[in-house]
């Protein structure tokens, strides 16, 4: 049985009409991978440490190879500019506990 996999990222939107290009495909990207949104950038509470840039939004995917094949899919490598452009992100892969 594989692990699941999350993509955690952390944006602070700073061009909301750039980005939107990017918020209205998204999904169709990551679904095709088994990828599901759980987290979007609801509140966040920060108790240690400094807080979050913006919103943060967590993809849960079956398997790490799976979050790995849909970032680097063409679909999703074609929208990831108007993201870049638009905000500044941390973003990260985590390997989940089956």
């Amino acid at each position: 049985m594989s692990q699941p996999a999350y993509f955690v990222i952390d944006v602070k939107i700073h061009n909301p009409d750039a980005i939107k290009p990017y918020q209205e495909q998204v999904a169709a990207t990551y679904k095709p991978f088994g990828g599901e949104r759980i987290v979007a950038g609801g509140v966040a509470e920060s108790i240690e440490g400094a807080p979050p840039l913006g919103r943060i939004v967590i993809l849960r995917f079956p398997s790490l190879e799976l979050a790995h094949a849909w970032h680097d899919s063409p679909a999703y490598q074609a929208i990831l500019g108007h993201r870049l452009a638009a905000a500044e992100s941390h973003a990260y892969f985590v390997e989940g506990i089956a």
